[in-house]
């Protein structure tokens, strides 16, 4: 019984709910995407740094 109503509150669910919904789920992607390249940018610049630092040895 609780799994029909379940299902019936998804289908009354407004398009506009699932469009916000949809375009916050794609800014989230987004956003962590970024993040994750800014973490590797900033991993490779450290390491570059730091073998140019050992290097003037």
């Amino acid at each position: 019984m609780a799994e029909v109503k379940l299902l019936q509150k998804n289908i009354t669910e407004s398009p506009a709910k699932k469009k916000r919904h949809g375009f916050t789920r794609k800014c989230a992607s987004l956003v962590q995407e970024q993040r994750a390249r800014i973490y590797v940018l900033r991993r490779c610049a450290t390491m570059l740094l730091c073998w140019y630092i050992q290097g003037d040895d």
